[in-house]
């Protein structure tokens, strides 16, 4: 069975709160979705594109209202990691959703990759709804925080909007062309990565040929 066809109530909710409030919908949604509540943006985002084929929604609109939902979301988040802490997330994590795993995992790629890695796990399932919290927990750069969770939401929604607009009525059929939405991301996560490595390692090359001066 499509996965898309067992969790059709939360199909017509999402498609009847999209109908009903358009790009307000839109972006309540996304927020839900970036705050921990588990509304999947793959659904969000196509049937939203649908709508664009339809003249109901711009795609501009569309991905702008998506990307700022994810970010109003994320940021809530953001400043519960903050007010909550690790020990508390880790103890009463259960009852929003959370599971202790996730930031354990979440915690190591921040650890490896940085504050960096908020861009990074925009575009990853799971990672992508939990990774605002170890950020806050962490205290990581605020302003650097909403750059990369903005950046990293547009790429995805806009990947994600435009399957949308491109299946138009078979929209639905989403979930059989996951595997080529998760490709796409993983390649630009590496491209991300090796952008990461060749920076740093220029910047060290700079830092040694200065010190030999």
């Amino acid at each position: 069975m499509a996965l898309i066809e067992m969790l059709s109530p939360l199909v017509q909710f999402i498609a009847s709160t999209i109908a009903a409030l358009g790009y307000g919908g839109i972006f309540l949604l996304m927020v839900f979705e970036s705050a921990l509540i588990p509304i999947p943006s793959e659904i969000i985002m196509p049937f939203s594109g649908f709508l664009v084929t339809t003249g109901k929604l711009g795609l501009v609109g569309v991905i702008l209202a998506g990307s700022f939902g994810n970010l109003v979301g994320s940021v809530a988040t953001y400043f519960l990691g903050i007010k909550l802490g690790r020990v508390f997330l880790i103890k009463y994590g259960k009852y929003i959703f959370f599971k202790p795993h996730h930031l354990v995992f979440t915690e190591e790629l921040f650890h490896k990759y940085g504050e960096k890695i908020v861009f990074v796990g925009r575009l990853l399932p799971v990672v992508r709804t939990y990774v605002s919290l170890p950020a806050g927990i962490g205290r990581t750069n605020f302003f650097k925080f909403i750059v990369y969770t903005l950046a990293g939401s547009l790429i995805w929604n806009t990947i994600l909007t435009y399957a949308g607009f491109q299946l138009g009525q078979n929209w639905r059929h989403i979930d059989r062309y996951s595997i080529y939405l998760d490709v796409i991301a993983v390649l630009a996560v590496i491209l991300f990565i090796i952008w990461i490595v060749y920076k740093n390692r220029t910047k060290a090359k700079a830092i040694s040929s200065k010190a030999r001066k």
